[in-house]
């Protein structure tokens, strides 16, 4: 969610009673200060504990920036986020290992949440780095993710079959990945995990930090406008991904001209023009599989609402027939 989910968006979810991230993306020190101070001050307004939000971080932007990238964590931890999500990184363990040296002086744990592509992967998180929650992430998820993830119908059975998942008291496992509905996230109940992760439904909201453009393009999709490519990390030099890891975007003239094998510097000129005009044949739009069935922007909070009423509503229609 780097480049839309800041204070506002994460503040009026987690107000709304889901738990809201804000992504550290590419950010510096003050910038991201800037929105936790947002965060914070929305969630005091509605009475509620002002740390109530997490903050999400690009691993391999920590990797390559280490001593600002220590100052950044060090930052959201003495801001007392609640949680700190750890995605893409070729030594997850090292940051994990950081946030937990530093609970140690401290009285209340940060959970750290870490997202995973594969089984492995998500054995070694719980097994070895005994992480507090689990996000298991489909290829259908929109914004980056592994291009070799199995999709998320057959993925997050195979990840709670593992041993240190079954039975109570276990790691709680989420599902990510192309969901739009609370129907989708009473699929994802009933598939057995303990709840789910929705990013693009939200880039549909006044809190989002989208353009009103890219919202209209992703009101205006249909259920064949995503891709998986590298084109946009290509024209943006946001390279050092780790292996196998590419974004999930709406279809433009950007991706065609760059499967066509457009020279690099000539699709970066109309990028930057696209992206400067509001062009959305030209400038960027993550999207996941599931973005047809959105179709309206409403405020964070409503949406969380909605979600839960769909959710419950199919979850108790299920419980009829079973009757």
């Amino acid at each position: 969610m780097a480049g839309a989910s800041g204070g506002a968006l994460a503040a009026q979810v987690s107000s709304a009673g889901a738990f809201g991230f804000i992504a550290a993306g590419y950010d510096s020190v003050e910038s991201l200060k800037s929105q936790i101070g947002i965060a914070r001050s929305i969630l005091q307004s509605h009475k509620l504990d002002g740390s109530f939000f997490g903050v999400g971080f690009l691993a391999w932007q920590l990797d390559q920036r280490r001593d600002e990238a220590e100052k950044l964590v060090n930052m959201v931890l003495e801001h007392k986020a609640k949680a700190i999500w750890f995605a893409f990184g070729n030594d997850l363990q090292k940051w994990i290992k950081f946030v937990r040296d530093h609970d140690e002086r401290k009285e209340e744990k940060t959970l750290v949440f870490v997202q995973v592509s594969s089984t492995e992967e998500a054995r070694i998180a719980v097994e070895e780095w005994k992480i507090d929650v689990l996000v298991v992430q489909g290829i259908e998820s929109g914004g980056h993710g592994s291009s070799h993830s199995p999709p998320l119908l057959t993925f997050l059975p195979s990840v709670l079959c593992l041993p240190a998942l079954r039975g109570e008291g276990g790691v709680p496992v989420l599902a990510a990945g192309g969901l739009a509905t609370g129907a989708h996230i009473a699929a994802m109940l009933a598939l057995g995990a303990s709840g789910s992760v929705l990013g693009t439904r939200f880039l549909l909201s006044p809190e989002s930090l989208y353009t009103d453009v890219q919202k209209k393009a992703l009101v205006d999709a249909k259920d064949n406008s995503t891709v998986r490519t590298m084109a946009f990390d290509t024209v943006r030099e946001t390279l050092g991904w780790p292996a196998g890891i590419d974004g999930r975007a709406l279809k433009n003239d950007t991706v065609q001209d760059f499967d066509c094998g457009t020279p690099i510097n000539v699709l970066q000129d109309k990028f930057k023009e696209g992206t400067k005009s509001g062009n959305p044949s030209r400038m960027l739009v993550w999207s996941g599989t599931g973005v047809a069935l959105m179709k309206e922007v409403n405020p964070a909070a409503d949406i969380v609402l909605e979600l839960h009423e769909e959710c419950e509503n199919h979850l108790k229609a299920v419980a009829q027939t079973l009757r």
